[in-house]
């Protein structure tokens, strides 16, 4: 058996059940998926249900992080920590894969032998045709640098801690896994034999200014630096100082009963000692704070000092209280439950962690 696991949030649901109908008439059946809904909002939710109920060889796990960020490394590692097939492929749900796919990834002599795959990408056109695999026209093709595509031996991912997750927002986490594992000494190699999964094509999701999810305005930045210093130091092993790929759908419960209430303004000094002395301090609480503008922000006494160089009091906009908020969870508290929103229109920010 192979487990594949397909991470989803929010996406196009025909483009999801294109995908799952061109699993479904595998010429090999003996492979198992694993569709984790990493926070979909109720829209997608219940519509992903609907669609998965058709195909009897999905299992859809459901994730209630909505309102954190989006982070794949996590969602995979969930199901690589359950896993008990001796083959792992990290596939996605964009893809329409061949008929022959399952099969030829049972005859691969992998061994502990890590293998990634060429895609074909299909243009807007091509991709909202209904067609058998061989026919449709690839636009163009992917090469060594497009990691996404592979198939593990279950064993030897899990020896390196699984993926990364550091790596939120988008970019970076396949890339690093093979660094990691090259660094291990396990040989990666590109399959280019024959076009076994195709793309299709859909437009890029452009963030609202009304949208509330978390989002981090230089997070991809920040994840490629991240990637070059583990090729630069020979990473092996990630989430060390982590209990990585776990989920538990009753600790969110727990953020109903709050324990410490705080309702900040954007003072540097604020936000900075509420860091250190809150979120890096207290243990086994709930904690939740409400951040809006100080009413002497932009008054007209601070710009004036300001002019008159007389000291002032240091404030932060609230992109960088956002951002600075999303960098303390992703390097000190990610396993934590937490909920955290950022309005742009009302310059607010609500966020709540179970510590």
């Amino acid at each position: 058996m192979i487990t594949i696991v397909l991470t989803y949030r929010n996406r196009d649901l025909n483009i999801v059940e294109t995908c799952l109908k061109s699993l479904k008439t595998q010429t090999n059946s003996r492979f198992e998926v694993v569709l984790v809904d990493y926070g979909s909002q109720d829209k997608f939710k219940d519509q992903l249900y609907a669609v998965v109920q058709s195909y009897k060889f999905v299992k859809l796990l459901r994730c209630d992080t909505e309102q954190q960020l989006w982070c794949k490394s996590k969602a995979i590692n969930m199901v690589l920590k359950k896993t008990v097939t001796p083959k792992f492929f990290v596939g996605d749900v964009d893809m329409i894969y061949h008929p022959d796919f399952i099969e030829t990834l049972h005859n691969l002599k992998q061994n502990n032998k890590v293998v990634y795959f060429q895609v074909g990408f299909l243009n807007e056109a091509e991709s909202k045709i209904s067609k058998v695999f061989d026919a449709y026209k690839i636009n163009f093709e992917s090469n060594e640098e497009a990691t996404g595509m592979t198939l593990f031996n279950s064993e030897v991912l899990r020896a390196i801690n699984g993926y990364d997750e550091f790596y939120h927002g988008w970019g970076g986490e396949d890339t690093d896994v093979h660094v990691r594992l090259k660094n291990a000494g396990y040989k990666v190699s590109f399959y280019r034999e024959s076009i076994l999964m195709l793309h299709q094509w859909h437009p890029k999701h452009y963030r609202e200014v009304n949208d509330l999810t978390p989002f981090h305005s230089s997070l991809e930045q920040i994840n490629h630096q991240y990637l070059e210093f583990s090729k630069h130091t020979n990473k092996v092993k990630a989430n060390e100082s982590f209990n990585w790929g776990i989920y538990n759908e009753l600790d969110y419960t727990t953020l109903k009963t709050v324990d410490l209430n705080f309702q900040l303004t954007n003072k540097e000094g604020e936000i900075k000692a509420f860091i250190s002395n809150v979120l890096l301090s207290e243990t086994d609480k709930v904690v939740k704070v409400v951040i809006t503008h100080n009413a002497d922000y932009t008054s007209i006494k601070q710009k004036t000092k300001k002019i008159l160089g007389k000291k002032t009091v240091l404030f932060l906009d609230m992109q960088t209280i956002n951002n600075m908020l999303l960098e303390c969870v992703v390097n000190n508290l990610r396993t934590k439950v937490y909920q955290f929103q950022y309005n742009f229109n009302m310059q607010t920010i609500h966020f709540t962690i179970k510590l």
